[in-house]
């Protein structure tokens, strides 16, 4: 591996290249240098030209995080469109000190597949197979989806009619409020390492982010150093306390991120394994006993995420990679209802924690969506970044200036362009479901509606007179039953928080309008619902009865890429849902269901009773021209085979399939 000059020996890459929007006369790419870097982009596709493109600051602007962390947003028009359907390898070239130029394969080999000089991409001309997942968690005790995605990238690359058109990661890419000891020991060395801006905490116990990252409890004991006010009814449980949910799982919150260093070096750590090389391995700090074995088990955990990081990052480089947030990427519940706003708004520190995890993902997610609309903010992030490393010189601590750094999460609290479509055949239109949310005035401690009226209305323009979408909703459009029905009763008596009772039917008035989106006479036939969320997976077939035509929906859930359900608990779930929810129930009248034909599908690994799949892994789906789906697939990251989920005809014929199988054996 080539070294190239960089402070304090460090890499010239610490994180990148990631594919983020592919179109023939348009590429988008992330990249995080520890220096500013002069880049060259070569574009050689099979059979035809070479390009090179030099990728000045009209085509790649730099962001500082810190003193040695530049954050590269590439986006590059062509002067002639790509073609489709065709490999396409690219290098992206570092100039050195001495005028010579390194390649991918030099500073960063482990993005190449085996034999492989460069990397490539496949820019296709239909989005008809499509990779899927969310909710990967680096220290769940699960293998990791992405890992497993590149395994299946490596068995098509040089077939590109085969290769997946995009993945799309539908939520909670990184966990800000749930960082396992060991993460945040590297995250705080990455930050020394790389000279990471710190910050002012206005509100906090601790004055600044130095004070927090040095306090006796900024491990595994945050809930000691976060805000509390009484106007704020309890802020520290009911927003960044390890709050119980008996029900499903324990939602830990005593590592929770709050600085913007932070959040940015959680970034690096989960889509690079280069800056975990930078990190001295530290032994763990001063613990008490309790917290002693979760560190052992934790360690063990970000083991084995750190050796499938690799072939995470191999796969992010390879294929189109789009990217919405759920509340993970920000915190649990984030705008759960508009008494969680209240309270979490209407204190400084825990607004400030907020908007750092937005500016963040700004940088590393949501600019690579949607890059034209950012122009503002980021201006003002290059002011903000100023503050801490002036062109003189002249700030010694390194430190963000606090005015200017609210004022960008001001900026970044009110916008309303974090959603995206992608125009291909057929669209792919990718909601956000956090931050434009249907409050409930009359009872605000009562879950928002996953969007607002104004919200809704814009998605049913951007389906006007398209034949068939794809949607993107993080959570579910259609669950299990069972599992709302839960969330409504903890609602109902007030306990909304615990459950975590964020569904689209828990909101009549989101509800109603989504499924008239659906009944519009000018809004497409088929739909295609993409979700992740919940920590299993499942397909339903979903027709919407009552309107002049029937329009057809698939809801297909993949979740988690790392991380999964209780097995026991979810099986029992399943199998009352089965009992109680089945499509002939005459409970249906009393749902939201009684205006819709749902039909759930089987996978063909089933044990007895079982709609849904546990199991972290990563999801797949093939449309045909109508954008209907011929096979939903969720590919196990444990070794396991694939699961097919079934459509009804294909149920009897697998069954007899196997059966056949059997009686040859024996």
């Amino acid at each position: 591996m080539i070294q190239i000059p960089a402070p304090d020996g460090l890499p010239p890459v610490l994180a990148g290249p990631i594919l983020r929007r592919l179109e023939p006369g348009r590429l988008v790419l992330w990249l995080v240098g520890s220096v500013p870097l002069e880049l060259t982009l070569l574009l050689a596709p099979r059979g035809g030209a070479s390009w090179r493109l030099l990728l000045d600051e009209s085509h790649c602007r730099v962001v500082p995080v810190g003193r040695h962390a530049f954050v590269h947003l590439i986006d590059v028009p062509l002067p002639e469109p790509l073609p489709q359907d065709t490999v396409i390898e690219y290098d992206l070239l570092i100039t050195q000190g001495d005028g010579e130029e390194a390649g991918i394969g030099q500073w960063a080999p482990h993005l190449l597949h085996e034999g492989a000089a460069r990397p490539n991409m496949v820019l296709r001309s239909r989005s008809d197979n499509i990779l899927y997942g969310s909710c990967r968690k680096p220290h769940f005790p699960a293998p990791d989806g992405l890992a497993r995605g590149d395994a299946l990238l490596a068995e098509c690359i040089e077939r590109p009619d085969e290769r997946p058109a995009m993945l799309i990661m539908c939520g909670d890419q990184v966990y800000a409020d749930d960082v396992a000891g060991p993460t945040l020991v590297a995250i705080h060395a990455l930050i020394r390492r790389l000279g990471l801006f710190a910050e002012c905490l206005e509100g906090a116990v601790v004055a600044d982010s130095e004070e927090l990252y040095r306090h006796p409890a900024s491990y595994y004991r945050r809930e000691e150093l976060l805000p509390a006010a009484h106007s704020n009814e309890a802020l520290r449980d009911r927003f960044f306390g390890g709050k119980e949910k008996p029900i499903f799982t324990t939602a830990n919150a005593q590592n929770h991120l709050m600085t913007l260093a932070e959040m940015m070096a959680m970034y690096l750590l989960v889509w690079s394994p280069v800056p975990w090389q930078l990190v001295a391995v530290a032994p763990p700090p001063a613990l008490e006993p309790r917290h002693a074995e979760r560190w052992r088990r934790e360690s063990k955990a970000m083991e084995g995420f750190c050796g499938s990081l690799p072939r995470a990052a191999r796969l992010l480089a390879h294929v189109q990679t789009l990217m919405i947030f759920d509340d993970h990427d920000v915190t649990d519940d984030w705008n759960l209802s508009a008494k969680w706003e209240a309270a979490a708004y209407g204190h400084p520190f825990s607004r400030r924690i907020v908007g750092n995890a937005l500016i963040a993902y700004m940088l590393c997610q949501g600019w690579g969506n949607r890059p034209d609309v950012f122009k503002a903010a980021l201006e003002d992030m290059a002011v903000l970044a100023a503050t801490a490393a002036p062109d003189d010189g002249a700030c010694a601590d390194n430190r963000l200036d606090a005015p200017v750094q609210d004022a960008l999460i001001g900026r970044l609290l009110a916008f309303r362009q974090w959603d995206f479509v992608i125009r291909t055949k057929p669209a792919i239109i990718v909601l956000d479901t956090r931050t434009r949310r249907w409050r409930n005035r009359r009872r605000p401690s009562h879950p928002s509606g996953l969007m607002d009226w104004e919200a809704l209305t814009e998605l049913q323009h951007e389906l006007l007179d398209e034949s068939a979408a794809v949607i993107v909703s993080a959570a579910p459009m259609f669950g299990v039953k069972l599992i709302e029905v839960v969330q409504r009763v903890a609602t109902f008596i007030g306990q909304a928080l615990i459950v975590d009772a964020e569904n689209w039917m828990a909101h009549r008035g989101a509800a109603s309008s989504m499924l008239n989106i659906f009944r519009h006479s000018r809004t497409p036939g088929n739909y295609v619902v993409l979700s992740g969320d919940v920590h299993y997976s499942f397909a339903y077939d979903v027709e919407v009865r009552e309107s002049d035509r029937t329009p057809h929906i698939w809801q297909i859930t993949s979740s988690g890429i790392k991380n999964e359900f209780p097995r026991g608990l979810l099986n029992w779930l399943d199998r009352l849902n089965r009992w109680l929810y089945s499509p002939r129930s005459p409970l249906n009248l009393f749902t939201q269901r009684r205006d819709l034909a749902i039909t759930p599908r089987l996978p063909d690994a089933r044990h007895q009773g079982e709609r849904v799949w546990n199991g972290a892994g990563i999801g797949q789906v093939w449309l045909d021209a109508q954008g209907r789906p011929v096979r939903i697939v969720q590919h196990n990251a444990d070794g396991r085979p694939s699961t097919r989920f079934l459509a009804p005809g294909q149920e009897a014929s697998a069954a007899a399939a196997a059966e056949q199988r059997l009686g040859s054996t024996d």
